[in-house]
């Protein structure tokens, strides 16, 4: 395969840019930690001010200045990200201070209660209006039905009887009546973004272009679309809510706005929307769903416009690309709020689809709903674990634009107790479900220690696992170069919530996702806009090259009647469509769609059942591609196709269990087993039949294994050796320590007779750097392959025999083929061991991770093969 052998001979691309943090530090400081960028095995950063007191000012052209020059020496390429601080929307504070009317405005809705009747009754509406700047939109009078609902039928529009903006007159009729204002406002957003832009309002998008990309180009218009790649926006987002709880009628907020609101939702439904508008903050049946129904449609589609798509056309026209993420935590990617309103139309117009994940969003085992974490409700795990890196990763995968790129920013705000191996752990589970290029968080140039979201990858030389780093980006550049280029295969297409949860009851996409990805059946996540667009041919649903073999509906109370139609269509087609818990009850918008409803339930091609039988039925049809000997709930599989060839990657995500298993992958190719850590080829354990490929898999904790299938290799001879004898090391064993910085200078002696945690040392409970550990072994002859083998290893465990290195390694297995270093009779061992820093610092983002022991605390042990 081509892909593997342009990463055997080191002609892999780069596919990482992390971020490069500026706050005005001295040209040397810059220059030496690009230096120190470039040995990691990275080619390009991303310029971040974090915060640049002087960012698009004289001291920050002075910076970039010498940032490019290095980096043009060094052939690295740069990214820019597009404010002077994050979340990108406060155009270096220029909506504060020159355009402040076109920060965001919002809607929001003052409510009073009365008993009636009465004639000429008059409510004092001036409390409604708490800033100067507010307008009034609208009063609307309705029967109360509840506290939180009111009835569609009774709504009377009373706007006409507003005087000055204080009193209101109107006739009440009898019993019990809400008076429900309708305020347009600058005020009640989230505070952190007060004097943000406005995404929904292309002149107020202007100034950000203006005020960031504009000064940029007239800067280094030599330098687009060659050393600077272009822009990445971080965490755009409509801030009318601080939080991911933004879902529409169901969290009290004022709503996003702009003045022509009211037209374009009257354009939108076909009638006045005035007096509908109450609806989207209070409850008023199917009417309600309705209308909050039609306004995040617009909404979201205005901020993928004047937002995203303003901003991607621009770097189109300077030949430059487009990218970043939105906010997609805890389900804020299809709300308001943090979220931008829907995931796929959010990033709709970028270069490359992106997420993140920070603050541990993401830890090994935790993907059992919520858990506590650094936000106080917690971080969903079931989220972050089975819909996050899909929804990145199907957007990659559908739209042509992307060309097959998600990017993931990885690592940032785990706290100092975040290690390598932890690192290997997030990118292999981001690898395993498409994502290939990756922003890590990140380099900071700032004196340590720093409180700002640390890890920081080199920390002025003191972090002590600075120099493995490059061996985790060797190994993610490889991989990312492996799975670009070429196409997913998966079986179902599992459809994206978003129109669902505007529109009523509906099922998060993470329930279904969490059940096939559990069972081995993959799938990408696609939007309605995309399937509405999309056809089945021979039987098959085909987008963007991929292919799927049939469509999962998450259960939702209302859908879009023109989807409906699509899926009956499909179904008709002769794609399976599988619908979670009964089909849609209604239209979003309210349509009849009781044909629709009946036609789906006599075609055999629509499945409805519970969420328990989703696979059950799934493999009963034969739409699993792989099969597993055994239920493996923490087995990941991916398959890829390159013109020469198949790759299926498969990765353990269990913290402390192995897997052993049998795999059945029906290819039939000439294979082997692809070592990316290594770089190098292993033969595979399998057996070819005539329609299938039967492997036997064994996976350690945070181990991945790549098997390539093509009929152009010839796969490494298998081999035939037996395990003899397994010698255990027994102590004493000398033991030194040193910082990073002091490295290779060791001090502080101590022996043991035998292996422990070394923080149980007295003086070395704090202990962080390199830990070295000296003794020998004997090995017996006629030995044909010898294999060291540690458990226990916190963290990295670089080994050297009779003072020979034999390699090093930054996650389990720790094992080291030192066949051509050992002899007979006895030999030289030393180990050297990393810690992280969190023993050094016990910062405040730390304490939501264990800290784990210090050494080495299993075993060493040697294994004869002949």
């Amino acid at each position: 395969m081509i892909k593997i052998e342009e990463n055997l001979a080191h002609k892999y691309k780069n596919h990482i840019f992390p971020l490069f943090w500026q706050h005005g530090e001295d040209k040397n400081a810059l220059c030496h930690y690009i230096e120190k960028i470039h040995n990691s095995g990275i080619k390009a950063v991303c310029i971040e001010a974090r915060p640049h007191l002087e960012f698009a000012g004289e001291k920050w052209w002075s910076d970039m200045d010498a940032i490019i020059k290095e980096c043009k020496e060094r052939n690295m390429k740069i990214w820019i990200l597009d404010d002077s601080h994050f979340p990108t929307g406060f155009c270096n504070g220029q909506i504060r201070d020159q355009y402040p009317y076109l920060r965001k405005r919002f809607l929001k809705l003052w409510q009073l209660d009365f008993i009636g009747p009465m004639k000429n009754a008059q409510a004092i509406i001036k409390y409604a209006f708490s800033d100067k700047e507010d307008q009034l939109i609208g009063a609307v009078l309705s029967k109360k039905i509840s506290h939180t609902e009111v009835d569609a039928e009774s709504l009377t529009d009373v706007t006409e009887g507003v005087k000055d903006n204080k009193t209101v007159v109107f006739d009440l009729p009898e019993g019990q009546w809400r008076l429900m204002v309708l305020v347009s406002t600058f005020t009640g957003g989230e505070k952190e973004t007060e004097y943000y832009l406005n995404p929904i309002d292309p002149e107020s998008t202007d100034v950000l272009i203006r005020t960031v990309y504009e000064s940029h180009y007239e800067k280094y218009k030599e330098e687009f679309g060659k050393t600077i790649l272009g822009f990445f926006s971080d965490e755009p987002r409509f801030g009318n809510l601080h939080g991911f709880h933004g879902s529409i009628g169901r969290t009290d907020m004022v709503l996003p706005w702009r003045k022509d609101m009211p037209a374009l939702m009257e354009e939108k439904l076909g009638f006045s929307s005035l007096l509908y508008l109450p609806l989207l903050f209070v409850d008023a049946g199917k009417k309600a769903h309705e209308i909050r129904y039609a306004y995040m449609d617009l909404v979201s589609g205005l901020y993928s416009e004047h937002f995203n798509g303003r901003i991607a056309e621009w770097c189109k026209e300077h030949k430059v690309e487009y990218i970043g993420h939105t906010i997609e935590d805890n389900n804020a990617h299809a709300r308001l709020g943090y979220g931008a309103g829907h995931f796929y139309r959010a990033m709709a117009h970028q270069d490359m689809a992106g997420i993140d994940v920070v603050l541990h969003q993401l830890l090994p085992g935790q993907d059992q709903g919520y858990f506590k974490s650094v936000t106080a409700g917690g971080w969903d795990g079931e989220f972050f674990h089975y819909a996050l890196g899909k929804l990145g990763t199907s957007l990659g995968h559908l739209d042509p634009k992307k060309k097959g790129r998600t990017m993931c920013e990885v690592y940032g705000a785990y706290g100092w107790a975040e290690g390598i191996r932890l690192m290997k752990w997030i990118t292999d589970h981001m690898l395993v479900r498409g994502v290939n290029e990756f922003v890590p968080h990140a380099f900071n140039p700032k004196e340590y220690p720093d409180a700002d979201c640390p890890p920081h990858f080199y920390a002025h030389g003191r972090n002590p696992q600075y120099p493995a780093f490059k061996l985790l980006m060797d190994y993610t550049n490889r991989m990312s170069h492996l799975l670009s280029g070429g196409i997913h295969r998966a079986p179902i297409a599992l459809v994206y919530h978003g129109e669902a949860e505007w529109s009523g009851d509906y099922m998060l996409l993470q329930k279904p996702a969490a059940e096939l990805t559990r069972n081995q059946i993959d799938f990408d996540i696609l939007p309605i806009d995309i399937l509405l667009k999309s056809a089945v041919w021979q039987g098959v649903l085909e987008v963007n090259r991929e292919i799927f073999k049939a469509v999962v509906v998450p259960y939702a109370e209302a859908l879009p009647k023109v989807f409906l139609e699509k899926l009956l269509q499909f179904a008709e087609e002769g794609l399976p469509v599988f619908v979670l818990q009964g089909l849609p009850a209604r239209a979003s918008a309210g349509e009849d769609i009781s044909e629709l409803q009946k036609a789906c339930m006599n075609q055999d091609n629509v499945h409805t059942l519970d969420l328990n039988r989703l696979v059950p039925e799934l493999k009963k049809a034969g739409l699993n591609e792989i099969e597993i000997s055994a239920y493996e709930p923490y087995l990941r599989y991916y398959h890829y196709e390159q013109e020469d060839g198949h790759i299926f990657m498969f990765v353990n995500e269990h913290p402390y269990n192995g897997i052993s298993t049998k795999i059945t992958i029906p290819r039939t190719e000439n294979c082997y087993v692809y070592n990316a850590m290594d770089n190098k080829t292993e033969a595979a354990d399998y057996m070819k039949e005539e329609l299938i490929s039967r492997f036997n898999l064994a996976l350690s904790p945070y181990e991945a294994k790549v098997i390539v299938f093509s009929e152009k290799i010839r796969p490494p001879k298998r081999e035939e050796l037996s395990l003899t004898e397994v010698k255990k090391v027994s102590g004493p064993f000398l033991v030194s320590f040193a910082k990073a910085l002091d490295y290779p200078a060791f001090s502080g002696e101590i022996t043991l007779t035998d292996l422990l945690s070394l923080q149980q040392v007295e003086g070395k409970e704090d202990f962080t750097g390199i830990i070295r550990y000296e003794t020998s072994f004997d090995n017996p002859d006629n030995t044909e392959k010898t294999v060291l083998k540690l458990s226990g290893v916190y963290e990295t465990a670089k080994v050297y025999v009779n003072d020979s290195l034999s390699g090093i390694k930054i996650c389990p297995p720790y094992m080291y083929d030192i066949s051509d270093k050992v002899r007979t009779g006895k030999n030289k061992l030393v180990i050297e061991v990393t810690t992280t820093l969190a023993r050094e610092q016990y910062d405040w983002l730390s304490q939501f991770m264990l800290l784990e022991p210090t050494g080495i605390t299993g075993s060493i042990e040697i294994e004869s093969y002949k």
